[in-house]
């Protein structure tokens, strides 16, 4: 080969595009993600499945009038209940 050309880079092959997720990365929390659990009733099941899709680590169930702490956890879901112990929100926090 002549001092002027040079090798072509070796390419890799193509891999396939990574699979669509409906959950958020673990550990910090994304309450859009578990938006689809408002308006359902509230079991220790679906809370465990929202704060998955969260990616949260942890989870705060919220009932009507209980007093909670101000403090910002960026890795916490809150599911906030009504009095029938159905899902009215969810937020991070």
């Amino acid at each position: 080969m002549p001092a002027s050309e040079t090798p072509a880079p070796a390419t890799e092959p193509a891999s396939a595009p990574a699979p669509q997720t409906t959950e958020a990365p673990a550990g910090r929390c994304d309450a859009a993600a578990a938006e689809r659990f408002v308006g359902q009733p509230y079991t220790d099941a679906l809370g465990e499945d929202a704060r998955q899709a969260s990616g949260a680590n942890s989870l705060r169930r919220i009932e009507p009038g209980q007093a909670v702490t101000l403090d910002f956890r960026e890795d916490r879901l809150n599911i906030e209940l009504d009095a029938n112990g159905t899902v009215t929100r969810v937020r991070c926090g």
